[in-house]
């Protein structure tokens, strides 16, 4: 494989070794050339490293440009890979004159890099932000930049994370603490506990917040030392802060420290305080020469710290919190000892340098492999009640899109939504709004499949302009060349004469396959007529989708009053049409309460629709209740359901979430696709909305309570039922690929 990486070359802080050292190892089964575009540091250190290296600089830098579109064209590389503003500029050079894939690393949020000029966030930044537009691949050192750049519209799929890495055998010495500390011009004595930070002296890394919090610190423990190494346009105003917080005596600012491994290797706790990072080395260094660390929650740091377990992680700016954690850990020797030990650990394990340059190389060979299908339809549009705040809905699009992914993990995926940005943080796919023709159509010519995905779609009870819409893009679909797939839908009612005619014609004409979720769907196409697609038993979507880990659930109801180990009876309700009798599921609430000792919990599935009724029922109890927000993370919402001993649910999908994590169920039903779905599980635990008494409830909640949940086979059934799903998804796609 040939790469060639482009840097400006006046890289410091954490760009400076991820490009140095991921080149360095890349280099020695790769063809990899690093080309700087200035002379200096940054080049001796690369070639130092045995990095191929490769100076473009003479001060006129339209020509340096020029002849690297030269280089370029002479040497052909695979893949052009850029790091930083000057870089990026060059490359969208490169991919003009050559066609050469371009991929750019995000070391930093360009919108936060020069805060401390006007000048230089208007023009550099302004102009590198322009120019990221034009790349074909981004990499992001951590998972939280990755969502940075889909909220601002750039493509989930070809945006990619690596995660920084070092060698972390590669220690500094430890000898001469003392005289290292002083030679820095830090007022070190034996005992003293020493912080250290190496960082540019700009606003992003929020330098104040931490002397305002040593400051507090420094009362209860004196023997506290910092050294603040690095230079930058906030260097004066930081040395006069410390001034006038009286901590002359406690700080020290030795300027651009070099060696950073030598510096945490005389500290004892790494401290990172900036408002925006991607995944600072600085921490990983500190890590590596025994530190225990503090840091704000930015970047990765999420990821690498388990908060209390082997380190401290504080919301910017909150400098109580950070004073707390310094002081703490100054006061406790062994617990520093213990963070270092099991972050160590734990980083040398998941962030060494041989895993980011893996992860690296398994970036280029899928930038390759998406570079191989350009030119041909690809990709599958998705069509559905998406951006609407409701958890069933968005269950079935994360099921889709894991079905799919599944089958390709580098397939093209667009999603039809109300919230395209939300959509794209959430989901990973590329989104479009719902109603936008100019997007959508476009999008049909290029894909190979049209999903109409999960649900209700077809029916007319809510309205009719949605039954149009819906037939409308079925057709559309179909007539721009897509193969199309009605994906777990459930059917109806339609009942107005005029739509189940224009409904049998379109879907006779225009659908593919469909899969039904339910029998009384399979009897609603029958009844209208409807019979020349292949049509297809299968299950919810959402019943393949998985819960998350129990601790994240249980954490949740922690956060929110709830002790995890009390057995807890959960309520989904929802407002619908003349009901008003929700003081009924406040009465089973108290029943459950005084007879089982279960504590009431309301769950909303769609926010803020579910939280009138919830407030509703919840003024007819008298015994303690919580309110649950709704979870963005469908998984957390699953193992939240599964720390429940009983549900009763109007909400579909809180029945489908309960029947996945095997939890008893009752069911309330305002319509068909209730009841069908309670048919379906082999359940009678459910009553008409119109029929709906306390009695009835609590005589259900009796038999609930010695029931064991939903039969385990019965469970197996629906899930091998699920698989239809994608398999008629995988079928479809493979008939479009043969006749492209």
């Amino acid at each position: 494989m040939k790469i060639f990486h482009i840097a400006g070359g006046g890289d410091k802080g954490g760009a400076r070794p991820h490009i140095i050292d991921l080149c360095a190892t890349l280099g020695r089964e790769h063809d990899i050339t690093l080309v700087s575009l200035r002379s200096g540091p940054f080049e001796e250190k690369a070639r130092e490293a045995g990095v191929k290296t490769q100076v473009i600089y003479s001060r006129l830098v339209p020509a340096d440009y020029m002849k690297l579109v030269s280089l370029v064209r002479r040497e052909k590389p695979g893949i052009v890979h850029c790091h930083g503003a000057k870089a990026n500029v060059a490359g969208v050079l490169v991919k003009l004159f050559t066609r050469t894939p371009i991929v750019s690393t995000i070391h930093s949020d360009w919108k936060l890099d020069y805060l401390h000029s006007f000048l230089k966030r208007n023009t550099i930044g302004r102009i590198n932000g322009a120019a990221l537009r034009f790349f074909d691949y981004y990499t992001t050192v951590s998972d939280q930049f990755k969502r940075m750049l889909t909220g601002r519209g750039f493509s989930p799929l070809r945006t990619m994370t690596i995660y920084n890495g070092i060698d972390f055998d590669k220690k500094a010495p430890r000898d001469g603490r003392r005289e290292y500390l002083r030679s820095l011009g830090l007022n070190y004595r034996e005992g003293d506990i020493v912080l250290g930070l190496p960082a540019r002296l700009e606003p992003v890394k929020d330098i104040p917040t931490l002397l305002q919090a040593f400051k507090i610190a420094v009362r209860d423990n004196p023997r506290l030392k910092l050294v603040i190494g690095g230079d930058g346009a906030e260097a004066g105003r930081l040395k006069l802060l410390t001034s006038e917080l009286g901590l002359g005596g406690h700080v020290c600012f030795p300027g651009w420290v070099e060696n950073v491994p030598r510096l945490f290797a005389a500290c004892d706790i790494d401290v990172l305080t900036s408002i925006s990072e991607s995944f600072p080395y600085t921490i990983l260094e500190g890590i590596r020469e025994g530190c225990a660390v503090i840091t704000s929650d930015v970047g990765g740091m999420g990821k690498l710290i388990d908060h209390g377990e082997n380190g401290y992680i504080f919301p910017p700016g909150d400098v109580d919190a950070l004073a707390g954690y310094i002081l703490e850990l100054s006061l406790d020797s062994a617990k520093r000892q213990r963070f270092a030990s099991a972050l160590f650990e734990k980083a040398s394990r998941e962030y060494s340098l041989k895993s980011m340059a893996e992860t690296q190389l398994s970036i280029y060979q899928r930038i390759l492999s998406l570079e191989a299908r350009k030119g041909g339809r690809d990709g599958v549009l998705v069509c559905g009640a998406y951006g609407r705040g409701n958890s069933g809905d968005e269950a079935i699009l994360q099921a889709i899109i894991g079905s799919l992914r599944e089958l390709d993990p580098q397939m093209p995926i667009t999603v039809m939504t109300r919230k395209p940005r939300q959509t794209r943080i959430q989901s990973g796919v590329d989104a479009i709004y719902t109603f936008n023709l100019f997007r959508f159509l476009p999008a049909m010519g290029r894909c190979r499949l049209f999903i109409n995905g999960g649900g209700s779609l077809i029916q007319d009870a809510t309205s009719s302009r949605s039954l149009f819409f819906y037939l409308f893009t079925i057709r559309a679909a179909k007539k721009l060349g897509c193969k199309v797939l009605m994906y777990g839908c459930g059917i109806g009612r339609v009942s107005r004469p005029l739509n189940r005619k224009l409904s049998r014609r379109v879907i006779n004409r225009c659908a593919d396959i469909i899969t039904l979720r339910d029998s009384v769907s399979m009897q609603e196409l029958e009844d209208m007529g409807i019979d020349r697609p292949d049509i297809r038993a299968a299950a919810d979507p959402a019943l393949s989708l998985r819960p998350a880990p129990a601790q994240e659930a249980r954490r949740y109801l922690a956060n929110h009053g709830l002790d995890p180990d009390v057995p807890k009876l959960c309520f989904s309700v929802r407002s619908w049409k003349d009901f008003e009798n929700y003081e009924v599921f406040g009465h089973a609430a108290d029943y459950a309460w005084r007879r089982y000792g279960l504590r009431p919990v309301f769950l909303p599935i769609e926010t803020p629709k579910d939280l009138e009724p919830s407030y509703k029922a919840a003024l007819a109890m008298r015994s303690p209740y919580v309110l649950l927000g709704t979870p963005r993370d469908i998984g957390l919402t699953l193992a939240i359901l599964r720390e429940m001993r009983l549900v009763c649910a109007m909400r579909l999908h809180a029945l489908v979430f309960s029947a996945a994590a095997r939890v008893p169920m009752v069911a309330s039903s305002y319509d068909i696709k209730v009841s069908s779905f309670m048919s379906y599980i082999g359940s009678d635990a459910c009553c008409d909305l119109t029929e709906l008494t306390e009695e009835w409830l609590c005589q259900q909640i009796d038999a609930a309570m010695t029931h064991p949940g939903i039969d385990a086979q019965v469970l197996e059934r629906l899930e091998a039922l699920e698989k239809q799903n994608a398999l008629a998804a995988q079928e479809l796609l493979a008939d479009a690929s043969s006749k492209i």
